[in-house]
């Protein structure tokens, strides 16, 4: 199977496009969370959309990347219960933020939050101090991701095929 993967970045605050949609969600940094609930969150939102790359991962890798002072987890939560998540990592050239995930879990795909939500992810990477953003996606994310990014004012710069 081949997989397409779209390297989306915004190089300017003014190009975001926010979301009309209020976040009806609870978001909170997650300061200390275990790696039981990071590979919960990572594995749950991640289930229908192939996401395999972190499964195998140890306790201490988990352990390992929620301790890197230059990543952030955050939570998205209704009425207390996981409806979302999304990493954030300051890359190693001092300018630019990742979307490293981002993704509702499965009972909260299709409520209209996605776009609220990600508009809050991405007031948190300028927030960050970037100077670029940049998220990818792939061709086995949902259908609606690739058009979200764009909604937002996330720009296409590269696309890739991959065989899976």
């Amino acid at each position: 199977m081949t997989v397409t993967i779209w390297h989306l970045e915004m190089l300017e605050r003014s190009a975001f496009k926010r979301s009309e949609s209020p976040l009806r969600y609870r978001l909170e940094r997650v300061l200390a969370p275990s790696p039981p609930f990071l590979r919960f969150l990572y594995a749950t939102t991640g289930a229908d959309w192939s996401w395999t790359d972190r499964l195998p991962w140890t306790d201490e890798q988990w352990l390992a990347r929620q301790a890197d002072p230059a990543v952030e987890f955050w939570v998205a939560t209704d009425e207390g219960v996981p409806a979302g998540y999304f990493e954030l990592a300051r890359l190693d050239d001092g300018r630019s933020v990742e979307l490293c995930y981002f993704g509702l879990l499965p009972h909260a795909v299709g409520k209209g939050q996605g776009g609220a939500m990600l508009t809050a992810a991405v007031d948190r990477m300028w927030e960050m101090g970037a100077e670029r953003i940049y998220v990818n996606t792939c061709s086995l994310d949902h259908p609606r991701a690739l058009d979200n990014y764009k909604q937002r004012g996330f720009t296409l710069f590269d696309t890739r095929e991959r065989e899976k």
